[in-house]
Parts: structure tokens; C-alpha cells; sequence
């Protein structure tokens, strides 16, 4: 979110200021863009998600052009899988879509087995497929391609931790200072803790999500990202699979230590695996991770904007899993912003700070 608002402003020719992203860690080791599955959808309950994510999946097809860089875009969809007791949300979610113009279609179990016919079906009555604009990409190399063009245009990127917020400066953990008209807040998963050292109550905090990487016998043909109801999901990525899961109840601890927690593949993952998928009985792990989701406690969608009293504050945080997808569109959002003091090509106010401190949430259905 950083880099592409730092690209975004400084490719807007009205822009005359400077711009310094600092990176509390350099080599992008514990950050939640390098860790991603990086996937993008149609697919959310909330038609602002759809916007964001429909530009971003444009941007993605263009950055060869604008950011020379090859993110080995793939499209086959997603598919979310409904129970009975999911239909209601799923079939709700689908009129939403729809109406936004989505390419999406339901399949009822026939035509689920007919389309997919290495799903084993028991117990779906309903899914939702994407057949256009959703798929996967290389998140770490957008990442790197907006930093890489942001430095080519003068961005300066500093090495060090922001431990203090003041409305015009931030301090630096090295003891810097550095003053703006402007500060944009898009700490990731550290966003709410580095508010609160200001004072500023910010539902933003570190979710551990794992991450497996399998390998099959024999792959069971074209594969869309699925999503059980169970919530486990998988996909392929490359001659492997990956794949996850929502931690259960009670193992969901905010800043949790990030290490795989390799018992959810053993109890959560590979059993529903095993059973929706037969070629899957014989999967085995290769390799896994751990990363952070930016969980916005309060309606898991991003915050977007300026502080409602401190006007040089704006945040880009929050986002819950579905970042890095949605960062292009955000980018430009805060450039907008920024340089024109409004955004105009997409009205990101509802996911503005107002809405938390009113307490009107904006729920994502939709979170994987």
C-alpha cells in the first residue's frame, strides 16, 4: 500500500512534493505482501470490494506497460462452495455481483459435477464460479515493481521503524524526525499498534494465517481457487498446490508468533482436502509459511482516508487478507487524494475512519 501510493504520486504530474516511505523491515521478511497467496476476485459481498478489485485486476494486466514487470498473471476464477446452511449468503452474495456486473455463475450440484468433475460433491448444493477477472499473480514481484519505479522517480526509502505519530511529523526509531505536510498510516498489520501511540484508536492487528504447499500423484485437471464451506481453500501454483485454512475458534490470538502451525494441515486442512478432492488422498506437504493478515477487527474491510480531526493523517490499512489486490486501486485512492484533496475516479469514503468511530461497519461477508 506504501509503495503504490508513493508510485501513484509521483506519476501524477500535478504532484510537486517529495515523498519518503519508511520500512521498518527492509527485506520484507515479516511482511504480509511478500507472504501472501496473492489472488484476486470479483467475488465480495460489499460492492466497494468488487470496484477495488476490478481496477486492480486491469492494473495487473497492464504492468508489463506501466511498471515493466511480468506478475505471470493466471485467470481461472475462484469457486466458492456453498451447504445448505450457506446457500442464503451465497445466493445473496451472487445477486450483489451480479448487479455490480460481475462475471460470476452459480452451479447447483449437477452442473457442478458436469463442469468440475474431480469435486466430490457431498454435501454442496450450491457454488459460485468466476469466469472471468479472478485468478493469481506473483505478489511479491508487484510489491517490488512499485518500490523499484517509486525510487526510479525520486521516492526515498528509509531503513528504520516509526515509533511516534504528531499530526505534521514522525518519529523515528534512530531518534529522526521527519516533518510532512502528509503522513499516510499503511503499517500493515502494526497499523492499529502504531496508532495507538498516538492516541488514535485503530481496530488494525497482526491475524497468523498458514500457508501449505502439497504435491499430488496426478492433478486433477483445470483448477479454480476453491474455497470449501468448510472455509479450508486450496489452489494451484506452478507443478504444486497451496493451501489454508481459517484458524479454529480459540487459536486465532492477535500477534501470534508467525510460525506454521503445522497441526491445522494435519486436522483442518488435509481431511476436507481428502474428501473434496480424491486426487488429494495422497497429498503431501513440501513446504509451507506463515504470514500476517492486517485484520481489521471491526468489519474486516480496509481503512481508507483522512482522520476526521487530523487532516494531515491519512490511513490505508486494514484490509483483512484482500490487500494486495486491492493496492493499486488504494494507491491511486491516496494520491487522489493527496493532490486533488478528493478522490476522483473512485469514491472511497465509506471505508473511511468515520464509519469506526460511529460504529456503522461495513461487514465483508466474503473473507477467505
Amino acid at each position: 500500500m506504501g509503495s503504490s501510493a508513493a508510485w501513484h504520486l509521483k506519476s501524477d504530474p500535478d504532484f510537486a512534493g517529495e515523498v519518503v516511505v519508511v520500512e521498518r523491515d527492509p527485506a520484507y521478511t515479516r511482511a504480509s505482501s511478500a507472504l501472501s497467496a496473492s489472488s484476486i476476485r470479483q467475488q465480495f459481498s460489499t460492492p466497494l470490494n468488487i470496484h477495488l478489485s476490478r481496477f486492480g485486476i486491469g492494473f495487473l494486466r497492464q504492468a508489463h506497460e506501466l511498471l515493466d514487470v511480468d506478475l505471470g498473471l493466471k485467470e481461472p476464477g475462484y469457486l466458492f462452495l456453498a451447504s445448505a446452511a450457506g446457500e442464503p449468503v451465497l445466493r445473496a452474495n451472487h445477486a450483489i455481483q451480479k448487479g455490480e456486473g460481475c462475471a460470476v455463475e452459480l452451479l447447483d450440484t449437477a452442473a457442478l459435477s458436469a463442469r468440475f468433475p474431480w469435486i466430490a460433491a457431498e454435501g454442496v448444493v450450491l457454488a459460485s464460479h468466476g469466469v472471468a477477472n479472478e485468478g493469481w499473480f506473483d505478489g511479491p514481484a508487484l510489491m517490488q515493481a512499485f518500490r523499484r519505479k517509486a525510487r526510479a522517480l525520486g521516492v526515498e526509502y528509509v531503513a528504520d521503524e516509526a515509533v511516534g505519530l504528531a499530526p505534521n511529523a514522525v518519529t523515528l526509531r534512530s531518534g529522526r524526525r521527519i516533518e510532512a505536510a502528509t503522513i499516510v498510516l499503511a503499517a500493515g498489520p502494526w497499523s492499529g499498534e502504531l496508532a495507538a501511540r498516538a492516541g488514535i484508536a485503530l481496530p488494525v492487528e497482526p491475524r497468523r494465517r498458514s500457508v501449505f504447499v502439497f504435491d499430488v500423484r496426478e492433478p486433477p485437471g483445470l483448477t479454480p481457487l476453491t474455497i470449501d464451506p468448510s472455509g479450508t481453500w486450496f489452489r494451484p501454483e506452478g507443478r504444486f498446490y497451496i493451501g489454508g485454512t481459517t484458524p479454529a475458534d480459540g487459536n486465532d490470538p492477535p500477534n501470534a508468533p508467525l510460525e506454521v502451525q503445522h497441526q491445522e494441515w494435519d486436522e483442518m486442512v488435509w481431511p476436507v482436502l481428502a474428501e473434496r478432492v480424491p486426487a488429494f488422498v495422497a497429498a503431501k506437504v513440501v513446504n509451507a509459511w506463515a504470514g500476517y493478515y492486517e485484520y481489521n477487527t471491526f468489519d474486516q474491510n480496509g481503512i481508507v482516508g483522512r482522520h476526521p480531526e487530523i487532516d494531515s493523517l491519512i490511513f490505508a490499512t486494514g484490509f483483512s487478507g484482500h490487500g494486495i489486490q486491492q493496492s493499486p486501486a488504494v494507491g491511486r485512492a491516496v494520491a487522489e487524494l493527496i493532490v486533488h484533496g478528493a478522490y476522483r475516479t473512485l469514491d472511497l469514503s465509506p471505508f473511511g475512519y468515520e464509519r469506526i468511530s460511529k460504529g456503522r461497519p461495513i461487514r465483508e461477508l466474503n473473507v477467505v
